[in-house]
């Protein structure tokens, strides 16, 4: 009988974040795929468990997924584990998942930690809707083209970044979107975690130059409604008047024509008001 994957998440920093569960599959399974042993053993030695432990990361994923495939086909189990968080997630195991679905493998879930939805909860910004972009590009033509196919992304938009890499990214983000919310999130659940609610106007300005360290996650406010081209300043009022000679007072005439065209329900409520 065919074992199982167990995709387990790991502390993004603070030790004290691994659930039960997941110290119980670390305990059970037969044997952990880990991006990194030797970040992993730091784990395992803060639990007291000792468990054979294979490296899985992104330049042996090929030869060793196949590897661990064969294993769990032979009716071991094993914990998938990336150094921090939730691992799959702009991770190599993203490739052994979808080996496994392709094998038949079943994979079972053992949620954890993830920088990104924790950034995004202490952001300040909107969390209704967001995307998560990962890592942008080292090459500049790359990173540029990524960043301009997301001008108009109106969802919140998360991202990671290395320190050394951030001060090119700081200004790259104000060149392509101009001047929005950012929270620059940094070293989350350690002792110098820190959540800058700034703007991409003033990121560029003040922390572009090398100061901001550690493990970084950005959240970048998304695109605001733009008014419906179709439609100008004088339309909107014209079409709120047309709804209070119906009976609605102005305000609540200004917020339904405000909802057709685009404009800024106060834009037409003070017109109207001339």
């Amino acid at each position: 009988m065919a074992g199982i994957l167990y995709v387990t998440g790991t502390p993004i920093g603070n030790l004290s974040d691994l659930s039960p569960r997941a110290a119980q599959t670390l305990e059970s399974v037969d044997f952990i795929a880990a991006e990194d042993t030797r970040v992993t053993l730091k784990i395992l030695n803060h639990l007291g468990i000792k468990k054979p432990m294979v490296s899985y990361f992104e330049h042996n994923k090929r030869e060793r997924g196949e590897m661990i495939c064969a294993r769990i086909e032979q009716g071991e189990s094993c914990a998938i584990v990336t150094d921090a968080g939730m691992p799959c997630i702009s991770d190599p195991g993203e490739d052994l998942i979808r080996l496994c679905a392709e094998r038949g493998i079943q994979t079972v879930a053992v949620p954890g930690p993830s920088a990104v939805v924790t950034a995004l909860a202490v952001s300040g910004l909107e969390t209704g809707r967001f995307c998560f972009e990962g890592f942008l590009s080292v090459n500049k033509k790359s990173r540029e083209e990524h960043l301009r196919e997301l001008k108009g992304e109106k969802r919140t938009m998360i991202f990671y970044e290395a320190p050394h890499k951030l001060p090119a990214t700081l200004r790259d983000f104000y060149a392509v979107f101009g001047d929005r919310r950012l929270s620059i999130v940094r070293e989350l659940t350690k002792a110098h975690e820190e959540v800058i609610r700034t703007t991409t106007a003033y990121a560029a300005a003040n922390y572009s130059d090398g100061s901001v360290k550690g493990e970084i996650v950005l959240v970048l406010e998304g695109a605001k409604e733009q008014p419906d081209e179709g439609y100008t300043l004088a339309d909107a009022v014209e079409m709120a008047r047309k709804i209070m000679e119906d009976g609605e007072k102005a305000t609540a005439a200004a917020k339904e024509a405000a909802a057709a065209t685009g404009f800024k329900k106060n834009e037409i409520y003070k017109e109207l008001l001339r």
